[in-house]
Formats: C-alpha cells, sequence, structure tokens
C-alpha cells in the first residue's frame, strides 16, 4: 500500500463505490469497477481485492432482498456455477507466468464479451428474446459464470440472461441475484486465497476502501430514483467499453 499513488488511490475509492451502487439496483456498474481496479492495479493481484468488497457489497443486496430469492431457480445453476469456478481456479493456475500487460489483456477480453453479450441482449428486446429454459442451458451458464466470475469477477451479464429466461418478476430477479453472486463469492475465497491474492495487506485495503463501498450501496438506491435509467446505462456502458479497450491495448 505504501508504494500506491494518489491516483491509484483515486480510482480504487471509485471502484469501491461504483461496486457498492451496482449491488443496489444498477448493475452495470459492477463491470466498470472490474476494468477501473483492473486499470488501477496490476491486473491479477486486482481480482483479489475486488473479491472481498464484491462480498460486502453482496451483502448489503441480500440483506435488502432477503426475502426475494427464487431458490429453486438458484439450485438448478448453482453447482454448475461452482463447478465453474474450479474449472476457472485451474487456468488461473495454469496461467500465473503470464505479465500484467497479458493478464489485463485477457480481462478486456472477458469484459467485452460480456458486454458483447448484454448488447446483443438489448438490441433484441426483453420482448422478442427467445431464450432456451432447457437444463443443458442453466448448466453451459452456469459453468461460464463460474469460469469468468473466478477469473475476473465479470459474470454479470450470464446471469442476466439466465434470469431472464426464468422469466423472474423485477424483485424476485434482484433477490436471486444478489444470493446468487453472494454465495458463488463466498465461495471463490479459499482459491483466490490459495493463489495469493488475497492476504493480510489486501484485507487490510479492503477495510480502507470498505466505507466507499457501503457508502455507494446507500448512494445506488438514492441515484436509481432520481436519474433516467437509460441514460445511466448508457453513460456506464460507454465508460466501461473505453476501460475494456484501454485493458485490450495499453
Amino acid at each position: 500500500m505504501e508504494g500506491l499513488t494518489g491516483g491509484q488511490w483515486i480510482l480504487m475509492m471509485l471502484c469501491a463505490l461504483f461496486t457498492g451502487v451496482s449491488k443496489s439496483g444498477i448493475p452495470g456498474l459492477g463491470i466498470l469497477s472490474v476494468t477501473l481496479m483492473a486499470t488501477s492495479i496490476p491486473a491479477r493481484a486486482s481480482t483479489g481485492i475486488l473479491l472481498p468488497m464484491l462480498i460486502l457489497a453482496d451483502i448489503f443486496a441480500v440483506v435488502a432482498y432477503r426475502r426475494n430469492a427464487v431458490w429453486s431457480h438458484l439450485i438448478r445453476i448453482l453447482p454448475w456455477a461452482l463447478s465453474g469456478v474450479l474449472l476457472g481456479f485451474q487456468f488461473m493456475r495454469m496461467t500465473e507466468a503470464w505479465d500484467d500487460v497479458l493478464f489485463r489483456r485477457f480481462i478486456g477480453l472477458v469484459v467485452v464479451s460480456m458486454l458483447c453479450l448484454d448488447l446483443w441482449r438489448k438490441r433484441k428486446g426483453e420482448e422478442n428474446l427467445v431464450i432456451p429454459t432447457h437444463r443443458s442451458f442453466a448448466a453451459f451458464l452456469g459453468i461460464l459464470a463460474g469460469i469468468t466470475t473466478m477469473m475476473a469477477n465479470a459474470a454479470g451479464a450470464v446471469v442476466i440472461l439466465y434470469l431472464m429466461a426464468m422469466r423472474l418478476p423485477k424483485i424476485q430477479f434482484v433477490g436471486t441475484s444478489a444470493w446468487f453472486f453472494f454465495l458463488v463469492n463466498c465461495f471463490k475465497v479459499p482459491f483466490s486465497s490459495s493463489l495469493g491474492l488475497i492476504h493480510r495487506e489486501t484485507l487490510t485495503l479492503n477495510l480502507i476502501l470498505a466505507p466507499a463501498v457501503l457508502l455507494g450501496g446507500f448512494l445506488g438506491l438514492w441515484i436509481l430514483q432520481r436519474i433516467p435509467q437509460r441514460r445511466f446505462t448508457q453513460l456506464v456502458l460507454g465508460l466501461t467499453w473505453l476501460s475494456a479497450l484501454r485493458l485490450m491495448f495499453p
């Protein structure tokens, strides 16, 4: 922490704030947090620093929507997602020799892929989007979500696609998503720790950033009622595209 510059601290504070906001009703900011954190510090290390912040924000969301999860849908995808986490962990071990530039490009590629998936979903329109509901589809999305969340904390678009297929009402959609990410992110902790991505110094940094995460949680509830969602989403997506491309082409 002693070697961090003022600019890095500002970016990490923004990342913590956006992480909280993303969990309280504006999910588009979540993927921007991933790119900001990977830009401000070494990309591989950023995944471990971001994880406890995500869990803190998940707790905020789970408390807010604690009675709104549809557990039958969670049980259907969760085992596959945990399997995907194991696959992602193995890939992380295989790529430990990658330098930071290469890993940044990989995270950028994952983020851009998720943005393209989300863009395709929005262009089709929810009323015109035909999403399969077969168990094999849930298995595929679960494994994909587990891999992307383990390697880049960027599984939001995949989970949104799965929950859309389940045709959940808005409040149950948010509640089910909150519980999914809380359980999966907690499952990831020992694997990130074994990779050396979570340790005493990173947890100390998380404690410093924790107030910004909580502030973001409350701020998200306030902002959501006052800023047109469409305009805000467009701004977030634009910033995320720029950040992801910067990761891919440093």
